[in-house]
């Protein structure tokens, strides 16, 4: 079990059973250990902080998805060049980077400016500044020519799926990420809200070759309306 169970919101009231990941709740400004029902040998901390927007608090994908690259692709994981979209505070890249030990490359998370000082702290946090970068990454702008260089074959995305202006944004980058790294694997987890967030889905199909992934807790987090895909080139 989770070092840290805290008490769920109304929005959040959700019956996972206790060997899963905590969830979030709308809180002040704190931080939270989380040792993956004992997938890490010693916390992920983090610091939780909604001043600069939402991203700054865990949100149920990114916990399904953390939990899911350490159960399921720790070992690939070591050799990979990992690249996190929509960071926010860096749940699924921090908990990669904690989980794997040694990576052969940086691990980019990425997010948009008001993200940035909230990823740096919780780089630091957790001790990882040699290998993990935290970059500032505009969906549907071109993308920083560092990312370019780096060549990701390892894209993680988690609750990116909630702001439908954004969807075609979000869209054109992993198209520009497929452009620069055809062999790519996109890890990709939501929440569905609305109607809308299935549209999505099916743009990403007609674009992408779009996997449902399987996972032992997938009949709990799937009765919760969370999915967990894989995105690879046509």
């Amino acid at each position: 079990m989770d070092e840290k169970q805290p008490s769920l919101s109304p929005e959040f009231s959700f019956a996972f059973d206790e060997g899963f990941a905590p969830l979030p709740q709308y809180k002040p400004a704190g931080n939270t250990a989380l040792y993956f029902s004992g997938l890490l040998d010693e916390p992920l901390k983090l610091r939780e902080d909604l001043t600069s927007g939402c991203g700054g608090m865990l949100w149920p994908a990114g916990l399904v998805l953390a939990k899911h690259m350490l159960r399921y692709h720790r070992d690939e994981l070591r050799h990979s060049r990992i690249l996190e979209l929509g960071a926010g505070g860096g749940i699924v890249g921090l908990t990669v980077a904690k989980g794997c030990g040694t990576l052969d490359a940086p691990l980019y998370m990425t997010d948009q400016e008001e993200m940035g000082e909230l990823m740096e702290h919780n780089i630091a946090l957790n001790g990882l500044e040699s290998c993990v970068k935290g970059k500032i990454l505009n969906w549907g702008e071109p993308l920083p020519q560092e990312i370019v260089d780096f060549k990701p074959d390892t894209i993680l995305a988690a609750d990116c799926v909630y702001f439908e202006p954004a969807f075609p944004l979000l869209m054109q980058t992993l198209q520009d990420l497929f452009t620069v790294s055809p062999i790519a694997t996109v890890h990709f987890c939501f929440m569905k809200r609305r109607r809308a967030d299935m549209q999505f889905l099916k743009t990403a199909k007609k674009l992408f070759t779009v996997t449902e992934v399987e996972d032992e807790d997938r009949p709990i987090f799937s009765r919760e309306g969370l999915f967990l895909f894989t995105f690879t080139r046509k």
